[in-house]
């Protein structure tokens, strides 16, 4: 309110002294007399003034008429002026809106529309390092690789795009399925960029493709150094390489020396089963079997397996039936319960030809989880206790259409594989395989009943000639006591 008064009084005010200076100029004597070619002009003070204000109008008008055609003439000759700013903020203004259009048909997937758009912004905005990642982008969604990698490609030239170009061409030469290109842009990626996440995995996935443990390790190290990684999974992976890098070396021969590396993994995760029997299979030829066994019960406490179990037999080859059921004893109590130990302790009581033992190691596996080992097991046991041909091709056969029980299945995909490995043969996730029953479902085959009559053979009736198998149920079976006695129905046998 105050200064809307005092804005109207000071407006007053300048149009008061502004009358009072036209009625001074009105009232004074004189004035200025102008001689124009033989013409005498004679002007009042009032109007000499006013003719002095129109000259210096004129004047100034003639100054920008001068500025503006000198502006002209360097817009011409191509110099940066207020003319050529005033155009280029056109250009930019089209520019951005063409980025901005390109940009989000890019988040929408229309692949052509963008590149259409990106090219447009190329063209206005003159600025490669803002256009150029947009421009590749666009391209690859396209399908046009070849417009991408110019794109990349010009990234490259700057430093602060480098890495942008690094890794789009990395990318492009995975599609590819150029590896080993990949790899050595991977390298050079990380070294641009150290924490970079997604760079540091897909290098490790190409280093361990590729049996570069060495680098891998160096690899992992980084992720830890950088964060991404938690130090016990870095323990666990830097085991797996460990133990990678070790059966490389133990394929080829390797010396003593050099089995180090075996050791090295188990001592980096104990739990890691191919890493301790490894490790202890290199104590063993070194002649330190109490350094095996110790290793391979620290492994079977964490999860037997039946490469342990192997390895801990290698420990004493050539020692009776007996007496290595005896020396398995200790390892086999450290978990008694487990699947793995009821297999293990059967088939070592049915080298020893300790047969009902055999029976009650393994229990009710075969009802519990009845794969094909421990049915394998149980012709075994059939055969060794004297039974009929018919009961032991009967558990044969059962075997075969049964599941084949835990395997090294990749925790990625669910690829079941032989024997472990660093990296999935199927998908090539590192370390993904575990030791565990496939989540797959088993699919019974009719081969089955039909193989039935190859393996159990003709056994025919002298009076019809039928066939006869007798299925081995549970209760067929019984138990008293100590004693283990089987009871056939004379009506099932022929």
């Amino acid at each position: 309110m105050l200064w809307s008064l005092l804005k109207i009084l000071v407006f007053v005010a300048i149009v008061a002294l502004l009358a009072f200076g036209a009625g001074v100029l009105m009232e004074t004597a004189g004035g200025v007399q102008i001689t124009v070619a033989g013409t005498e002009y004679t002007l009042g003070a009032l109007q000499s003034v006013m003719a002095l204000l129109a000259l210096m109008l004129l004047t100034w008008l003639f100054f920008k008429l001068l500025s503006l055609l000198l502006a002209t003439l360097r817009f011409l000759n191509g110099d940066e002026t207020a003319l050529s700013r005033y155009f280029d903020k056109g250009r930019e203004r089209r520019g951005y809106q063409a980025l901005s259009d390109s940009l989000m048909a890019l988040a929408v997937g229309e692949g052509r529309t963008a590149l259409t758009k990106a090219a447009k912004a190329e063209r206005y905005l003159q600025d490669p390092a803002l256009t150029d990642l947009v421009v590749a982008q666009a391209a690859e969604m396209a399908g046009d690789t070849h417009k991408a990698a110019e794109a990349y490609k010009r990234l490259l030239s700057d430093q602060s795009t480098r890495f942008v170009g690094v890794r789009g061409i990395m990318k492009q030469k995975l599609s590819e399925g150029d590896t080993e290109t990949a790899r050595q842009l991977a390298e050079k990626a990380l070294a641009l960029r150290p924490k970079h996440e997604e760079v540091q995995d897909t290098l490790l996935k190409l280093q361990a493709q590729a049996e570069d443990w060495a680098g891998a390790r160096q690899t992992l190290a980084t992720k830890l150094k950088t964060g991404t990684l938690p130090r016990e999974v870095f323990k666990r992976r830097d085991a797996v390489l460990a133990l990678s890098s070790s059966k490389a070396l133990l394929a080829e021969e390797a010396t003593p020396e050099q089995q180090e590396q075996a050791i090295e993994a188990n001592r980096l995760s104990p739990d890691l089963v191919p890493a301790a029997a490894l490790a202890a299979r290199s104590y063993i030829a070194k002649g330190k079997p109490r350094n095996a066994v110790r290793i391979l019960k620290k492994a079977w406490e964490a999860q037997p397996h039946p490469d342990l179990a192997h390895a801990f037999a290698e420990i004493e080859p050539n020692e009776t039936a007996e007496a290595r059921v005896k020396r398995f004893e200790p390892l086999l109590r450290l978990k008694p319960d487990h699947d793995e130990t009821r297999l293990v302790r059967a088939e070592l009581l049915i080298v020893a030809e300790d047969f009902p033992e055999a029976r009650r190691a393994l229990g009710d596996l075969v009802d519990r989880a009845p794969d094909a080992r421990a049915l394998t097991l149980m012709a075994a046991i059939e055969k060794g206790e004297g039974g009929p041909d018919a009961m032991v091709q009967g558990w044969l056969t059962k075997a075969l259409t049964a599941p084949r029980g835990p395997q090294w299945v990749c925790e990625s995909c669910n690829h079941i594989h032989a024997e472990w490995a660093p990296t999935c043969e199927n998908c090539a996730s590192f370390d993904t395989l575990t030791w565990k029953r496939p989540e797959t479902p088993e699919y019974h085959s009719a081969t089955g009943a039909a193989m039935l009559p190859l393996l159990a053979g003709r056994q025919e009736d002298s009076g019809t000639g039928a066939l006869t198998i007798i299925d081995p149920e549970p209760s067929d079976v019984r138990e008293d006591g100590d004693q283990t006695q089987r009871t056939d129905n004379p009506d099932d046998k022929r």
